[in-house]
């Protein structure tokens, strides 16, 4: 039985993938986007012309090429007032220079999904990049990524928590 398609998460791995990229490769978002586009979003064929490829390989076949491009845009563009955001919700101790390139990307990207008030619901952000989490790391991150989202949703868009206080600070 094949596995059911999600391609805003596979948007959302690639958009975490590409920040990554970006960062340390040191190199413009709209590069980092075009390269993301032209080889490792959608399925090439292999030798046999047979579609091919999955996140094994890199790739992200099933992607939503529009929400990808929007993830990275609005994260780059507005990265230093979300990291400000971010360091304000991660425990003193933490700043977000210390935290793993990946973890820091993904942080970043879901920031950015929360930042986009006409979004998803941000309880559908979170799982999302829980889920994601999940993909990239085995340890404690999954649980960090959830508790800093769940943070910062509350103070983005505190209209979708009603009669609830802000959670207590991610502990690491």
């Amino acid at each position: 039985m094949a596995a059911k398609s999600r391609p805003r998460t596979a948007s959302r791995v690639a958009a975490v993938q590409a920040l990554f990229q970006a960062e340390q490769a040191q190199t413009n978002p709209e590069t980092v986007i075009d390269e993301f586009v032209r080889h490792r979003l959608g399925e090439l064929p292999d030798a046999q012309g047979r579609s091919g490829g999955g996140f094994e390989d890199g790739r992200a076949p099933d992607a939503h090429v529009p929400l990808f491009a929007r993830i990275v845009r609005v994260a780059t563009e507005q990265q230093d007032t979300l990291d400000a955001m971010l360091a304000g919700v991660l425990a003193e101790d933490w700043p977000i220079a210390r935290l793993d390139p990946v973890l820091r990307a993904l942080l970043r990207a879901g920031a950015a999904e929360l930042w986009m008030q006409d979004g998803p619901p941000a309880k559908v952000v979170i799982n999302e990049y829980l889920d994601v989490a999940h993909g990239f790391f085995e340890g404690e991150e999954p649980r960090l990524a959830n508790g800093v989202l769940d943070r910062l949703a509350h103070l983005l868009r505190p209209k979708e928590f009603p009669g609830r206080g802000l959670p207590k600070a991610a502990a690491l």
